[in-house]
C-alpha cells in the first residue's frame, strides 16, 4: 500500500503523520519539492517480460518526464528474493546519501520505501507497483526494500553513468524502523 509517515528526525517513535491517502501523500511530498505519480501500462505485461517490453509498455510515460525533467537514459532494474547480492546493496541503499541528479523510481511490480530527511522531519514514503516516486536532487535520504526485496522498478536519469550517491556520514538511518516493520 502507498503510504507516507512523518517522524520527528531527533526521535523516530514520534510519528507525526500516518496517511495512506494518495492525495494527502501527493501533497505533502509536492511541498517537499518531491513527486509521487501513478501510472498504468498502455498495454498489459506478460510476467517474465523482457526490459524492452516493461519499458515499452510505460514509453508514454517515461518520454513525458524525458520532455519534462531533461532525464536523458533509463533502465530496469530487477531485484528478487534470494539474490546473493541484495544484502550488500540494502547495506549500501539504507545509508544516508544524496544525488546530484534527481532519484526517479517507477515500481513496475512490488515495493519499497524511500526515506527523506528534510530539517527535523524524515519522510518515510513507501511506494508500490503503478507508484513513481521521485526524490529530488540533492535532498538526503536513503532507501529500503525490506530483506527480501521483490521489486522491479524502471529508472531513469540525466547522468549516464547512472546511480551515484555521495554518502553523508551519517548514521541516522540506523534509528529508523526498517522497511519490513513499518510495511
Amino acid at each position: 500500500m502507498t503510504q507516507l509517515i512523518v517522524y520527528e528526525a531527533g526521535n523516530p517513535s514520534h510519528v507525526l503523520l500516518q496517511t495512506s491517502d494518495f492525495d494527502v501523500i501527493a501533497g505533502k511530498v509536492a511541498a517537499l519539492g518531491a513527486r509521487i505519480e501513478r501510472w498504468e501500462a498502455r498495454h498489459p505485461i506478460a510476467p517474465g517480460a523482457s526490459n524492452e517490453e516493461v519499458l515499452s509498455a510505460y514509453g508514454h510515460e517515461i518520454d513525458r518526464l524525458k520532455r519534462e525533467r531533461g532525464y536523458t537514459n533509463g533502465d530496469v532494474v530487477r531485484i528478487k528474493p534470494g539474490n546473493p547480492n541484495w544484502p550488500e546493496l540494502r547495506g549500501k541503499f539504507l545509508q544516508e546519501h544524496v544525488h546530484v541528479e534527481d532519484e526517479v523510481r517507477f515500481f513496475v511490480e512490488g515495493t519499497g520505501a524511500f526515506y527523506l530527511h528534510l530539517d527535523d522531519k524524515v519522510y518515510q514514503l513507501v511506494g508500490e507497483a503503478g507508484d513513481l516516486l521521485s526524490v529530488p536532487h540533492g535532498v538526503k535520504h536513503w532507501f529500503d526494500g525490506g530483506p527480501e526485496a521483490d521489486f522491479t522498478c524502471i529508472r531513469l536519469f540525466t547522468n549516464q553513468e547512472g546511480w551515484v550517491a555521495h554518502f553523508t556520514g551519517d548514521a541516522i538511518s540506523d534509528a529508523f524502523p526498517k522497511y519490513e516493520i513499518a510495511a
